[in-house]
């Protein structure tokens, strides 16, 4: 079984009406916690969509249009991604997603391969999520040994590193600093069972 450990860096959260600027991800063998693949780029958005940016957003991950417009086409990105899942025989039968808000992060990636090409290539509709893992996990321990709740600790993914004595995520938030701080907080979150890491 495998993971592809994926975060979008975008210019607003609407994907209505806002575009994906980054992606990257890395695809994780969830036994041993080997790393198979790691991707990532910057995605060109033309000024139109550029002037339609949340500036909240933007102050998060810091672009700026001169970054932007160095990235690759959306066609090029798509393809790119399609290989890369292809060369790993990324099936829905072997693999999850996992993100830090994959409603969010979903919605994005469907801007590049959309959900009816997704399900002709038959990748994984499961997107999976670090907080409800942190959630069910510290449920459980809180009521055997009545430590803490997992709403009294908090759930964003710097809580969760901060609950292991982790360090938080690099500022500013880009999407391959999300996914190695997402790896990290899995790993001691939930673990890979054969790690010898």
């Amino acid at each position: 079984m495998q993971a592809i450990f994926l975060d979008t860096e975008t210019n607003g959260l609407d994907p209505n009406k806002h575009k994906i600027l980054e992606i990257a991800y890395k695809i994780i063998d969830l036994y041993s916690g080997e790393e198979k693949e790691s991707y990532h780029t910057l995605i060109n958005q033309p000024e139109s969509i550029w002037g339609k940016s949340n500036l909240k957003s933007l102050e998060i991950n810091g672009f700026t249009l001169e970054e932007i417009k160095k990235g690759k086409q959306e066609k090029d990105v798509a393809f790119e991604v399609i290989k890369s899942f292809e060369k790993n025989s990324i099936k829905n039968e072997n693999s999850v997603y996992i993100c830090q808000n994959p409603s969010f992060d979903r919605a994005f990636f469907f801007q590049l391969i959309d959900s009816d090409k997704q399900n002709i290539l038959g990748w994984p509709y499961h997107w999976l999520d670090l907080a409800s893992m942190y959630w069910a996990l510290t449920l459980k321990k809180a009521t055997q040994n009545h430590s803490y709740f997992p709403w009294e600790t908090g759930f964003s993914k710097d809580l969760i590193a901060a609950h292991y004595k982790l360090p938080k995520e690099e500022k500013p938030h880009r999407a391959m600093n999300g996914v190695n701080h997402l790896i990290l907080c899995y790993k001691n979150v939930v673990g890979f069972p054969y790690s010898t890491a």
